[in-house]
C-alpha cells in the first residue's frame, strides 16, 4: 500500500496463532503470517499478548525471563519484517531497571523498531510476574495513527482505548489472551449472550470512542473471545472462528473512524468533587 498524506484506507492483518510450545516455533509462525501478509499487501499484523515467549501465570509452561533471549527474538521479527516490508505489533516480555514488563513492539515496514506500549493495568494474576511502566504511547504505520491496548486494559479500563482515541487514532489494537488450551467453555457464536463478556467489552470500547478496535487472541481450543475486528459502529466486521490458527485481513475504511465520541469527551463534566 502506498503511503499518502491523507489515507482513507488501510489493509491490516490480525494474526490468531497457535500457542506454541517453544520459542522457536513462535518465530516461524511469526515469519509464516508475514509472508502470507505480504502476498495480500497487508500494511501491519498485529499478534497477540506476549506471544513471546508466553503469558505467565496462566495453565501452561513458560520459560524462564531470558533478556538476551528475547532481545534476538526482536532482532528475529525485525528481519521478518523488514523482508517482507509488512508492519508488526509483536507480544513480548520486556524486561528493564523497573522490571519486567508485558509490552506490545511496533516494527514499521523497514524492520526499524518504533517503540512499544506496555501493559500499565495488571490484573491481580499477573502482579507476581510484570511491572507497568506508567507511560501511553501513539504509534503510526503508512500515515494513519494507532494506538495499542493489551488485554485487561482493554476490557476492563475504557480509558486505554480513549487515551489514543482522543490523540487521533483511527484503530486501537489489542493483543489478548482469553481462555485455555486445557478446559473452559466451548463458543458457538460470536456475542452470545450466555458467552463471556469479552467480546461485549470489545464493542464497547469501539462506539464509545468511534474507532476501530482489533483484538488478536490465540487460537486456542477454549477460547473466551475470537480474534475480531469491530468497526467504529460497534459492529463485527469479521472475526476468526474460535480455535483456528489464521491470518484475519482486511480494509479498514478510516473514513468511518472519525474519533466524534471520543473528542466530545468532556472531563469537566466530571468534577472530582
Amino acid at each position: 500500500m502506498a503511503e499518502t498524506s491523507d489515507p482513507t484506507s488501510l489493509r491490516i492483518g490480525l494474526a490468531a496463532a497457535a500457542n506454541a510450545p517453544s520459542i522457536e516455533e513462535r518465530l516461524q509462525t511469526i515469519e509464516r503470517f508475514l509472508r502470507e501478509a505480504a502476498e495480500q499487501d497487508v500494511a501491519i499484523v498485529c499478534f497477540p499478548e506476549t506471544y513471546i515467549p508466553g503469558l505467565r501465570g496462566q495453565d501452561f509452561p513458560v520459560p524462564p525471563p531470558d533478556q538476551p533471549r528475547q532481545q534476538a527474538a526482536l532482532d528475529d521479527v525485525c528481519a521478518s519484517a523488514r523482508r517482507h516490508g509488512v508492519a508488526v505489533v509483536i507480544g513480548m516480555e520486556w524486561e528493564t531497571g523497573a522490571g519486567l514488563h508485558n509490552v506490545a513492539f511496533v516494527i514499521a515496514r523497514d524492520g526499524a523498531v518504533q517503540g512499544y506500549q506496555a501493559k500499565n493495568q495488571i490484573p491481580l494474576e499477573e502482579a507476581p510476574h510484570y511491572v507497568s511502566d506508567g507511560k501511553r504511547r501513539l504509534f503510526e504505520v503508512d500515515g494513519v495513527p494507532f494506538g495499542i491496548t493489551i488485554c485487561h486494559e482493554g476490557w476492563r479500563y475504557p480509558e486505554a482505548t480513549r487515551w489514543a482515541a482522543v490523540r487521533g487514532a483511527k484503530v486501537v489494537f489489542h493483543p489478548q489472551l482469553t481462555g485455555s488450551d486445557r478446559n473452559g467453555p466451548t463458543l458457538q457464536r460470536w456475542g452470545d449472550p450466555d458467552s463471556p463478556y469479552y467480546e461485549k467489552a470489545m464493542m464497547m470500547r469501539s462506539v464509545e470512542n468511534t474507532v476501530y478496535f482489533a483484538s488478536v487472541n490465540n487460537a486456542m481450543t477454549y477460547q473466551e473471545s475470537a480474534t475480531s475486528l469491530i468497526d467504529p459502529e460497534g459492529e463485527c466486521v469479521a472475526h476468526v472462528p474460535y480455535g483456528e490458527e489464521q491470518l484475519l485481513v482486511y480494509d479498514l475504511d478510516l473514513t468511518l473512524a472519525t474519533g466524534l465520541i471520543a473528542r466530545r469527551y468532556d472531563p469537566a463534566l466530571y468534577p472530582a468533587d
